[in-house]
């Protein structure tokens, strides 16, 4: 069923859910992503949880006017959407730069009761500096594009990164206007997530590719349960690109944390 709930600063913020069982998950997909993302997942677990997927501000069928884009916004779009659901339970589902923000709205939510991360905060000693973030950011400005065409690929997709999902990825990235999807990303840059990993109390579990280094100590020196699993042969959309083997995985680390 098709829902808006309404955020901090009155942006309407999409999700649907299905499925019977606690906990809920809530999955909240990475930059330019949208509820679709999550499909496999919500048919595998829908006779299991209380499956919601949703569209963070600026992303699928929510709304894109916010004026200012920060961390505690999106957190406070996650927010609004467990409050609207209000479940005994949450694990929320966090991918990509969603990670960063599921640590922020974990925070705020006192119903969640673990946290799920797909392929991010590898390395929670890595940082940015605002000339590093500036840099990143201008490409995109310049040709937005050749960007996500040209540069993209070589940190999003592995060997064994299906055609037809870099296709897809890079299809759904192209319909957005650059401006706003720089603007969605630069919180990213601009939080210290690491001063929100050291107040999490919760487990907090890790699906990561192979296609980059998890730094488990670096983690654990932040988060105080972190653990990981590696899910082997694909690049930044392990949901995406190896679904019946991201559902196993999922699954068997849900039963570990409920």
């Amino acid at each position: 069923m098709e829902k808006y709930a309404l955020s901090s600063d009155g942006q309407k913020i999409y999700y649907k859910e299905s499925g019977n069982g606690t906990p809920t998950l809530i999955f909240i997909h990475g930059w330019l992503g949208n509820t679709e993302w999550w499909e496999e997942q919500k048919e595998y677990f829908k006779n299991q949880y209380h499956i919601v997927l949703m569209d963070l501000a600026g992303h699928g069928k929510s709304d894109s006017s916010r004026q200012e884009w920060t961390s505690a916004g999106y957190a406070d779009d996650i927010k609004a959407v467990a409050e609207a659901v209000d479940p005994q339970e949450i694990v929320l589902v966090g991918h990509s730069m969603s990670g960063a923000y599921v640590l922020e709205a974990s925070l705020k939510i006192p119903k969640v009761k673990a946290l799920l991360l797909i392929d991010t905060l590898k390395n929670l000693d890595e940082s940015f500096t605002q000339e590093q973030t500036e840099e990143v950011l201008s490409q995109y400005r310049k040709n937005f594009k050749y960007t996500v065409e040209n540069l993209l690929p070589q940190f999003l997709f592995a060997e064994g990164t299906p055609p037809a999902v870099k296709e897809r990825i890079q299809r759904e990235f192209l319909q957005n206007e650059p401006e706003l999807a720089i603007n969605a990303l630069r919180p990213l840059y601009k939080t210290d997530f690491n001063l929100l990993a050291k107040q999490i109390q919760v487990p907090v579990i890790a699906i990561n590719s192979d296609a980059s280094p998890t730094h488990l100590e670096n983690n654990r020196k932040y988060l105080k349960s972190y653990d990981y699993v590696t899910i082997k042969g694909v690049g930044h959309y392990p949901m995406l690109e190896k679904p019946e083997e991201f559902n196993k995985i999922l699954e068997n680390e849900l039963k570990k944390l409920v």
